[in-house]
């Protein structure tokens, strides 16, 4: 559970809802200190001292918005538990979570191998007790299909292809 929850108005809170809105839609590499800060009407010195770092707040917020798609997702499972047909729809409700509030980016990229891969270990636990690296594979194909909709994609081909995923009997 975490401790602090931004207070929209205060300038940690703007700077979380600009970070959330410029790295969902633009590559981490592309969205500069000075971007962020000019969004959120603060200086460049209120993400060091909030975040530590351009980093920081990338972490921050990529951790609360896959938080967000891990809840979703883990929803959708407990909903259609049992069928094997139903990880087409767990991946469709959270690939139209990441489309719709625009998280493509933050949310196609792959975490880092310090912080571990939570979306592959829910997908792990949705389809045990099948192949281990299954849940890796699928966690890549989601991403695959979401990073397919940035700058322009074609989402609904790639939500059909994202959805044409079954699993063997």
């Amino acid at each position: 559970m975490r401790e602090w929850i931004p207070v929209p108005t205060s300038a940690k809170g703007r700077l979380a809802l600009a970070a959330v809105r410029a790295f969902g839609a633009r590559p981490f590499d592309a969205v500069s200190v000075g971007d962020l800060a000019a969004e959120a009407n603060v200086t460049t010195g209120a993400i060091y001292h909030h975040f530590g770092s351009k980093l920081g707040l990338y972490g921050f917020v990529r951790a609360d918005v896959e938080q967000r798609l891990l809840d979703r997702m883990a929803g959708a499972a407990s909903s259609v538990a049992g069928d094997r047909d139903s990880i087409a729809a767990v991946l469709g409700v959270g690939f139209d979570f990441a489309v719709r509030l625009e998280f493509q980016r933050i949310l196609a990229d792959a975490p880092t191998a310090v912080a571990g891969d939570a979306l592959a270990d829910l997908l792990d636990t949705l389809v045990a007790p099948a192949a281990p690296p299954l849940g890796r594979v699928l966690a890549a194909a989601w991403r695959a299909a979401v990073l397919a909709t940035c700058d322009g994609g074609d989402v609904e081909a790639a939500r059909a292809a994202l959805l044409m995923l079954r699993l063997a009997r």
